[in-house]
């Protein structure tokens, strides 16, 4: 139908034209794009199975919605995605400011229009993404600011009664009216104004000011709640609660690749005029920072750990790596494990911890979690650092034999096949500075000093060896792989990270091991 060309109730009239109810269209559009094996909510990722059937069968059942969930999980993006299933453009009487539909309007003003002009009423097209209201429930939101109230302005303009409808200023959700209306937190608003919602809910009408004027309306509401919000803030009141007919759960991602894939959606990593190499494993890090924030005890997880953690960090670490190569002059962009403290800031503001974790502070908490997802991710590239080597059968009766009880050093012990090299090197004394304003070729020399660590790498990761760039990063990720799960020492001053043998370290006093009190 070509719209431009209609703009009169008889044209529309003579081409068959048929109203239906917001809820019945949304309906009708879904099942059309369930057919058509089309992606229903574009850019939401990790629901398909959990979510999105729920919403639709919501849809299908014509009811109003609540989304029920922590912060960050993607309600918000949800409901303004929902005008999609509306159709492109709907005609509405010229001018309204509730949308009236033009073959049965219920203000007063378009009422009258519509009895002078008859045929001739004038319509206009509505495009789809006019039809969507939405309100942050805050708790100085009034009927006014949803319903609507008298305007004495109007009403002395047009010489009206207060009574009078046209005295009228419309709220936000009447001026939605045949669209969809989102009110963000519900339990933020006011106990006395959720009440003002019960009409709307249930007898799909308003009324304002007392006054013995109803006016029907046909719109789709939406809710987002904060589960933490029913104690901390507010309350959805339970005859509110009733009304609406389904109360739909959101979630954290469930795997590390959909908050991977999430991350790289969100996140503002490319970076102009320079190559962004970004290996796979920093990812998952940045991943399962969030990941083990969820399951710690020191973080409040009631409040939840947002996505928007996961993004800031992944900003903040290409962020560091870019500096370092704007400072360097290189073209390539390539984050270290030295430009993990970096993230920090991204992550502290973010997680909200319970008093053990006040006491422990947020830097310390924020840097434990790091360390964590460093280790959880290294055992997924490379062999347990802690797992015990099989000892052969002639080696345990050795252990036996008086020489142990005499101190004699266990010169056939099983040997470290993955790691020993590594940690000979730094048991020989050796230890080596890196720091995150290196050349890539200073950082290169100097991881490449240690034993055994090239050969490591490219053994157990798809690197090629000629790419220093992400060669150097991973010898660094085995360093502090070995420091995690307690093969090294580890000290970080300021910008210089000093990997050196644990147990000289410790009973030298040449520098602090940090035990990793979070372990």
């Amino acid at each position: 139908m070509k719209q431009a060309t209609i703009s009169t109730l008889g044209a529309l009239r003579e081409t068959g034209y048929t109203v239906t109810s917001v809820k019945d269209e949304i309906r009708s559009n879904l099942i059309r794009k369930i057919q058509n094996k089309e992606t229903l909510f574009p850019g939401i990722i990790g629901y398909e199975e959990s979510v999105i059937p729920a919403i639709v069968n919501s849809v299908l059942a014509k009811h109003d919605i609540i989304l029920l969930g922590l912060r960050g999980q993607a309600k918000t993006r949800i409901i303004r995605l929902l005008p999609s299933l509306l159709d492109e453009y709907i005609p509405i009487v010229k001018g309204c400011e509730i949308n009236d539909n033009p073959f049965r309007p219920v203000c007063r003003q378009c009422v009258e229009q519509s009895r002078e002009a008859g045929d001739d009423l004038e319509i206009e097209w509505l495009h789809r993404d006019q039809r969507y209201g939405e309100k942050l429930a805050t708790p100085d939101v009034t009927i006014a600011d949803l319903i609507g109230d008298i305007d004495p302005i109007k009403a002395a303009s047009k010489r009206l009664h207060y009574s009078h409808e046209g005295a009228i200023h419309f709220g936000i959700i009447p001026r939605t009216n045949r669209g969809i209306f989102a009110i963000n937190e519900l339990p933020d608003l006011q106990p006395r104004i959720q009440v003002g919602l019960f009409n709307i809910m249930e007898e799909k009408d308003i009324q304002i000011r007392g006054f013995n004027i109803r006016i029907p309306l046909d719109v789709m509401i939406v809710f987002t709640a904060n589960p933490e919000d029913y104690t901390n803030r507010g309350n959805i009141i339970t005859p509110l609660k009733d009304r609406i007919d389904s109360q739909i759960m959101t979630h954290y991602p469930k795997s590390v690749e959909d908050a991977i894939t999430i991350t790289e959606q969100e996140a503002w990593i490319q970076r102009d005029g320079k190559k962004l190499i970004v290996p796979h494993y920093f990812k998952e890090i940045i991943e399962h920072i969030a990941f083990e924030a969820r399951k710690s005890e020191y973080v409040d997880q009631s409040s939840g750990v947002s996505a928007r953690l996961t993004i800031s960090a992944m900003e903040n670490l290409i962020s560091n790596a870019e500096r370092r190569a704007i400072l360097s002059g290189d073209d390539h962009i390539v984050p270290r494990i030295c430009d993990l403290p970096y993230v920090v800031p991204g992550l502290t503001g973010k997680i909200e911890l319970v008093f053990e974790g006040e006491q422990e502070g947020p830097m310390k908490v924020s840097k434990a979690l790091i360390g964590k997802a460093v280790r959880s991710v290294f055992k997924q590239y490379f062999p347990d650092p802690l797992q015990r080597q099989q000892r052969p059968r002639q080696a345990a009766e050795y252990y036996e034999q008086p020489q142990r009880q005499q101190g004699h050093r266990r010169t056939n012990e099983p040997r470290d096949e993955h790691y020993g090299k590594i940690v000979t090197w730094f048991e020989s004394g050796n230890s080596i500075d890196v720091a995150d304003d290196m050349t890539v070729q200073q950082y290169y020399d100097a991881l490449k000093k240690v034993d055994g660590l090239c050969e490591l790498v490219t053994k157990y990761m798809k690197i090629d060896k000629q790419n220093i760039y992400e060669t150097a990063s991973a010898m660094e990720f085995v360093l502090d792989g070995l420091h995690q799960n307690s093969r090294l020492a580890k000290d970080e001053i300021d910008h210089k990270t000093s990997y050196k043998d644990l147990v000289g370290t410790i009973f030298s006093g040449r520098g602090s091991y940090d035990r990793d009190d979070f372990r």
